[in-house]
């Protein structure tokens, strides 16, 4: 039987609760952040160049005089959907390639587990910023980098839960009575393990978007004028003495974004993992 989610249980749990809201205002942002903003994150004003933050420019202005709460609002649509669509796609990868090896063994996990070890090998960073160069720079090039890097690791995962739970009981007593490799594995397997995927998926985000930062810092993921946080980090890093509110903000966003989600993250998996229950 699966776990239900602990939704009752975070109300008693300051961290996780502040987290969650941290987590819902940037998804409320991403969703309508033009409507939240007066300035155009596009908008160049030399004019007001390197402002610092006041009453007209709450987080004050860039090189170029463009907004940087504006521009930090309107990252944040990218840098989080990034970071949660890497992490669904990976997951779906590495769920479906990790069931196969665990539940039909053999020289097929051997093989597949071969597969998973060579993209582990490569340290994270590394293998993205590899998969990137050879790509075009752009959205697309930096979700699916960040996707190939990532999936071996889910595979790993599921691949260990799988062997565990294809001896349980209630699996064999399936296929004693002529249930089909699909509905064991889809029926039985996989929602015993969503819980912790559930962990895992929601950790890994917080690890995803300072990885899509690193690429939008070096220019190997979307490209100005678009702005993402570590776009912003990066073209203003030169005015971090005379100007730091330049890349401070957006260096805070970033580390509240994944602050939160790995709160959220440890708090699954107190509730959910049934080796921390006592």
């Amino acid at each position: 039987m699966t776990s239900g989610l602990p939704y009752k249980d975070i109300f008693g749990n300051l961290p996780a609760l502040l987290a969650s809201l941290v987590l819902v205002a940037l998804v409320l942002t991403a969703l309508a952040g033009p409507l939240l903003v007066s300035h155009d994150p596009l908008g160049v004003d030399l004019d007001n160049s390197r402002q610092p933050p006041g009453r007209v420019h709450l987080l004050g202005t860039d090189n170029i005089g463009r907004d940087i709460l504006s521009r930090i609002v309107s990252g944040t649509r990218i840098s989080l959907g990034v970071g949660i669509s890497a992490s669904l796609f990976s997951l779906c990868i590495g769920t479906f390639f990790g069931l196969v090896a665990g539940y039909f063994g053999g020289r097929t996990d051997l093989v597949f587990s071969q597969i998973f070890d060579i993209f582990l090998a490569f340290p994270s960073l590394v293998l993205a910023i590899g998969i990137s160069a050879i790509m075009p720079p752009g959205l697309f090039s930096a979700m699916l980098a960040i996707t190939l890097v990532s999936w071996a690791g889910f595979a790993r995962l599921v691949r260990g839960m799988t062997l565990s739970l294809k001896e349980q009981t209630y699996v064999e007593a399936s296929r004693a009575i002529g249930a089909t490799t699909g509905r064991v594995l889809f029926r039985h397997i996989l929602p015993n393990a969503l819980p912790l995927l559930l962990v895992a998926g929601s950790l890994r985000v917080g690890g995803f978007i300072p990885l899509e930062a690193a690429l939008s810092f070096l220019g190997l993921g979307v490209q100005p004028p678009t702005p993402t946080w570590g776009s912003m980090i990066s073209l203003n890093r030169a005015f971090i003495n005379s100007a730091p509110w330049m890349v401070i903000f957006p260096g805070l966003a970033i580390s509240v974004t994944v602050i939160s989600f790995n709160i959220i993250g440890d708090f699954l998996r107190d509730k959910l993992d049934p080796r921390l229950q006592g």
